[in-house]
């Protein structure tokens, strides 16, 4: 019998990658960065192989107190949690700096319809 991942575990572990990856830009260390940019999506990839339970246990995040890892969680979960997302998103994308501007971008990406971090 194959174990099943602990969600609560992958969405913790989501967030942190998010979270490491964010400081790691702002210290102008991208190589860092990108490295918890692959973990993250590497932790989505299992998520997703669960299905709308890894999904919605994601959805946690929307309402996370770093507003990276609302924008992060929200542009994954478009497709699943189309409303929800979008308010993240809006929210996020009145400010400025990288955070709205990631916010933006996955707005304009799903408007425009090409946005495909999670495909149906």
């Amino acid at each position: 019998m194959v174990k099943r991942p602990d969600m609560r575990v992958l969405v913790e572990q989501f967030a942190e990658d998010v979270a490491k990856q964010t400081d790691a830009i702002w210290q102008g260390d991208h190589r860092t960065g990108n490295k918890h940019a692959k973990r993250y999506m590497a932790t989505f990839r299992k998520l997703r192989a669960i299905g709308d339970a890894g999904r919605d246990a994601l959805a946690a995040l929307l309402a996370h107190e770093r507003p990276d890892v609302r924008v992060m969680a929200a542009a994954y979960l478009l497709r699943h949690r189309t409303t929800e997302s979008m308010e993240v998103l809006r929210e996020a994308a009145k400010g400025s700096g990288l955070i709205a501007f990631e916010a933006s971008q996955a707005i304009k990406r799903w408007e425009e319809g090409t946005w495909a971090l999670d495909p149906a």
